[in-house]
């Protein structure tokens, strides 16, 4: 079965970087775009970054453009979201997330938080 897993989240300072990994299974991860959306305390979850199966073209919500890096090793089975210059409001649970079939697969997430 289709099994996302995140690792990388954790507290950092504002200003900081983290790399967040989404380690896929279960299907033929170099066919398929992979995402990562993010959830803050409150609020509906919203999409950050977009990859295409063969890494081209990646898209950004306007709010991390210029700051985030989403890249994918597909010998690995592996997406990865680069965080730079991170600010307070970055703070949420980071998702990876695929369409696979019609449905969507969901990680159990990973927490980041940017706080001094």
């Amino acid at each position: 079965q289709v099994q996302l897993v995140e690792s990388g989240g954790g507290l950092v300072q504002p200003g900081g970087s983290l790399r967040l990994s989404c380690a896929a299974s279960g299907f033929t991860f170099s066919v398929y775009a992979m995402r990562w959306y993010r959830q803050a305390p409150g609020k509906e979850r919203e999409l950050v970054a977009t990859i295409t199966s063969t890494g081209s073209s990646p898209t950004y919500a306007d709010s991390v453009k210029g700051r985030f890096t989403i890249s994918r090793d597909n010998a690995k089975n592996t997406v990865y979201l680069q965080m730079n210059s991170l600010k307070p409001e970055d703070t949420a649970v980071y998702y990876c997330n695929t369409k696979y079939y019609a449905a969507n697969y969901w990680g159990q997430g990973t927490q980041v938080t940017v706080s001094s």
